[in-house]
């Protein structure tokens, strides 16, 4: 028998609908977007499902969806009835409590031929410092293998590294050494036999410093068979980009800057009044700018990206010739916590966001790393749901990497508490 979550009501834009927890606990409020039909913000469902829209209901633990309808009142349309259920839903750290380090961050994973996982990170005493390596472990036939290290640099921290396999079925393991963001050199390795062993780093361009190549989420490979790699540089000012390879990662072309509107409140400590007085516009973005992109290409091969921003929402660009040259950056309407996402696109084009539900708190440039969500978008990214909450509790969940197979079947990792890498699998199944 169903159970009605929430009761209809009329949507008042720019405020919250009281949709209740289905466990009889308290929701929380995250801003998401929403289509034209409905305000900017709704208040989420902090059970194992969390709805979008101002009613749904629960059936035998699958999440029906409902819709508002254009005189602004909530009801179900029978033309997009949707069914789904989380199947499978396995959640586990990848290391115990004996680990070699004593913190844990950046991960990143890819599926082995057999099934098998592989996932990477780094790890030491803590981000930045000098003792911190580049670390990896096999998950197989379902158990975690011991980690090992496999590059270090004595006296010189390592930082985010990010795993892609070429077409020849060589893995690629990319990571940044420097003792500061700015100074970055990218540097990567291979592995010939499914990440048992990898070969000495390379430098991945010889242009020196910067954030060249994946500098957090993984490169995707395009239908003509090019490779981009979504890039940044962190500075003063921070700017996303895309690395281009037409050879299968063996040589790379920058794309030029994302173009960015960067607007500011204060000028040398004193409140821009004219700034704070304009109407809202999309494409204005606060403090430094944009970092750490995620791309897809979507059915009719334009190129998107979602980045993090120092403007507490997701901002978007899009190319229509393949990654060379980008729009304007915009905001998604989904907050952001100035903390990093990832995303993945479904063999059916569906797309699958992590991320962190949450603004920047007040007067302060970050936002909390809790909760930590998993969202769907039926309609290219234009709008997200969400359909799992990986953590709700007091603590840093954080820095998603998220990949699938051809069977819908989602993996994720993330940051726990910056201690230790949690892995999550789970199938997605229509009904």
């Amino acid at each position: 028998m169903m159970r009605r979550l929430a009761r209809q009501r009329r949507f008042n834009k720019n405020k919250h609908c009281n949709v209740a927890n289905e466990r009889g606990g308290r929701g929380y409020e995250i801003p998401v977007r929403l289509d034209k039909t409905c305000g900017p913000e709704i208040r989420q469902c902090t059970g194992r499902f969390a709805v979008k829209y101002d009613t749904a209901e629960w059936d035998n633990g699958i999440l029906r969806k409902m819709f508002a309808d254009d005189t602004g009142m909530c009801g179900r349309q029978e033309e997009r009835y949707f069914r789904m259920k989380i199947t499978n839903y396995v959640q586990e750290f990848i290391t115990d409590d004996e680990k070699p380090f004593d913190s844990a961050h950046a991960s990143t994973l890819l599926e082995l031929h057999d099934g098998s996982i592989l996932a990477a990170w780094f790890g030491g005493s803590w981000e930045k410092n000098p003792d911190v390596d580049i670390w990896t472990a096999l998950r197989v036939n379902g158990v975690w293998e011991q980690p090992v290290r496999v590059a270090s640099r004595r006296g010189i921290a390592m930082w985010n590294p990010v795993l892609f396999r070429r077409e020849d079925g060589t893995i690629l393991l990319f990571y940044k050494v420097g003792k500061t963001i700015p100074e970055w050199v990218t540097y990567y390795m291979e592995s010939k036999d499914e990440g048992r062993s990898f070969s000495a780093p390379q430098a991945l361009t010889e242009e020196g410093q910067g954030g060249r190549g994946p500098v957090k989420n993984k490169p995707i490979r395009l239908s003509d068979g090019t490779v981009l790699a979504p890039a940044s540089l962190e500075g003063e000012l921070w700017d996303a980009f895309v690395d281009i390879s037409k050879d299968d990662c063996r040589s790379w072309t920058m794309s030029g800057l994302i173009p960015l509107r960067r607007v500011a409140i204060t000028e040398k400590g004193v409140h821009n009044v004219q700034m704070i007085d304009r109407p809202y516009n999309k494409h204005y973005i606060y403090g430094k700018g944009i970092i750490q992109p995620t791309l897809w290409e979507d059915a009719q091969h334009n190129v998107h990206m979602l980045c993090r921003s120092s403007s507490s929402r997701i901002f978007r660009s899009d190319s229509s010739d393949g990654g060379k040259t980008w729009s304007l950056a915009y905001d998604t309407g989904l907050p952001n916590n100035n903390s990093g996402i990832d995303l993945v696109k479904l063999g059916d084009g569906r797309l699958i966001l992590v991320y962190n539900p949450r603004e920047n708190l007040p007067g302060y440039y970050k936002g909390p790393r809790t909760p930590l969500a998993v969202a769907l978008s039926e309609d290219n990214g234009e709008t997200f749901r969400i359909i799992k909450v990986l953590e709700d509790q007091r603590g840093d969940y954080c820095y998603p990497a998220v990949i699938c197979n051809d069977k819908n079947k989602v993996m994720i990792t993330y940051t726990w508490k910056r201690e230790k890498i949690v892995y999550v699998s789970f199938d997605i199944e229509e009904d």
